[in-house]
């Protein structure tokens, strides 16, 4: 195919959540993950694929594979089940048919055989740029359950009233030639990261809002940088675990733009996407980017 993703990709990306659970642990209570040592919440790379995979099936009406798929006693369908659905007899037939395996990769049995797809695109997990506080929501419900026997129930739920946070990510070339993923594929995949995020729309996820998406890719062969995120940094004039609002930040984008700035002649090309509320050092804007950036070809994502 001649629309293979040719090369090497960056992504950073920075979305908020307010006021709900951006990825519960379900072995504690389905609290927000955060590491006890710094306060810091995480996000799993499992998570971000789910809001993925969830925008391109619901939204774009692509296939994906991993999924949940009840039978019609309530049963979640096995990845059997699902290779019969889809007709699916060989690898080929799995890569052709469902955006997800090209993306992310898969492990399957087709014809008593395992095959294994390592993904192109590989997630670190997200982190929190600054400390959060946990806090514990009690409610009750109107209508009551039966073995309530009348009463109403009470409801329970771990929640971060604000957390701002940090994926990383990056698309292999080389690997995508094995999935047989294209450049198409690569546009919806920011756009389902922008817009899948947007989308989150359940009760313990809904608040939640794309920030800032870059995507950095570089003409040189085998080449990245590393770790995008480490060069960015939030500041704040109050207590970071009291942070509330996106309006009460700045994302200062000195040293990543330095950094981008030393290797230019290794970058073709910078993309970026920025919601209107995030505040940056310096502003991300066409005219700014262009004036403190010697990368010469530089985009806006639109979506």
């Amino acid at each position: 195919m001649s629309n293979l993703l040719k090369n090497r990709h960056e992504l950073l990306f920075l979305y908020d959540a307010r006021d709900t659970n951006p990825n519960g642990d379900p072995i504690d209570e389905n609290k927000p993950r955060i590491d006890e040592e710094t306060g810091i919440n995480i996000v799993t790379d499992v998570r971000l694929k789910r809001s993925i995979r969830d925008y391109l099936s619901d939204y774009k009406g692509l296939e994906v594979f991993v999924k949940e798929v009840r039978k019609e006693d309530g049963t979640l369908k096995t990845k059997e089940d699902r290779l019969n659905d889809l007709n699916i007899t060989y690898a080929e037939d799995l890569l052709k048919k469902c955006i997800d395996i090209r993306l992310f990769g898969a492990t399957a049995a087709i014809k008593n055989k395992t095959i294994t797809f390592t993904g192109p695109i590989q997630f670190k997990f997200g982190r929190s740029l600054h400390p959060v506080k946990l806090q514990y929501v009690k409610g009750t419900t109107v209508m009551p359950s039966k073995e309530a026997k009348g009463q109403g129930t009470f409801t329970e739920v771990y929640i971060l009233p604000y957390s701002l946070i940090a994926f990383y990510g990056i698309a292999n070339e080389y690997l995508a030639q094995i999935t047989q993923m294209t450049e198409d594929d690569l546009e919806l995949l920011l756009e389902a990261m922008w817009n899948g995020t947007k989308n989150l729309i359940s009760r313990s996820k809904v608040g939640q809002m794309p920030r800032l998406l870059l995507d950095i890719e570089y003409q040189e062969n085998n080449f990245h940088l590393g770790d995008l995120d480490k060069y960015i940094k939030l500041e704040t004039n109050v207590e970071p675990e009291a942070i509330r609002d996106i309006s009460e930040v700045k994302i200062n984008l000195s040293s990543l733009l330095n950094l981008l700035n030393e290797n230019a002649e290794r970058i073709k090309k910078i993309r970026w996407a920025k919601d209107e509320r995030l505040n940056s050092i310096p502003d991300l804007n066409e005219e700014e980017l262009k004036t403190t950036t010697q990368v010469k070809l530089i985009e806006e994502l639109n979506f």
